[in-house]
């Protein structure tokens, strides 16, 4: 009867060590359960990504001004009714350099001969 008992815990053990540490027991679930909660969580930005390209590609598609925009953005063009105007900021006073000053003609003395 002790032989039983012990061979029937022993067959428990395994079976426990084979459910819970085995490549593909509940570790390996528990694994692949994550890994679905990341993939959902990363197809959903993705989602969201391809819903603004096609709202973009909706707008070049159906109307001059997104067009437009992304002219004046990307590549720096006016149209032919506009007047482009570079406005650059003035260096601050403290920032320019003191003018040197003015050279002293040298002094002539007179000199003994």
């Amino acid at each position: 009867m002790k032989w039983l008992a012990a061979s029937l815990l022993a067959a428990l053990l395994v079976l426990q060590y084979r459910l819970w540490m085995s490549n593909d027991g509940e570790r390996e679930a528990w694994r692949l359960d994550a890994a679905v909660s990341a993939q959902k969580a990363e197809n959903g930005r993705l989602a969201e990504r391809n819903r603004q390209l096609a709202a973009e590609v909706r707008d070049l598609k159906q109307g001059y001004a997104a067009l437009e925009e992304r002219a004046r953005t990307d590549l720096g063009m006016v149209a032919g009714n506009e007047t482009f105007y570079q406005v650059v900021p003035q260096k601050s006073v403290a920032a320019r350099p003191e003018a040197p000053p003015a050279a002293q003609p040298p002094q002539r003395t007179a000199a003994a001969h």
